[in-house]
């Protein structure tokens, strides 16, 4: 369940960063946030 939530949340980082509603509002850290909580899984595996 948990890792469904992340993924949703992390497809509604991306479709706002896409669109310019992180640069607008000064979010952009968010989309490195996401990358550091992904970091991990991606060598893990």
């Amino acid at each position: 369940m948990l890792f469904a939530l992340f993924y949703v949340v992390a497809i509604a980082i991306l479709v706002l960063h896409f669109t310019g509603f992180l640069a607008r509002n000064n979010l952009e850290w968010l989309v490195l946030a996401l990358a550091t909580a992904v970091f991990p899984a991606v060598i893990y595996l």
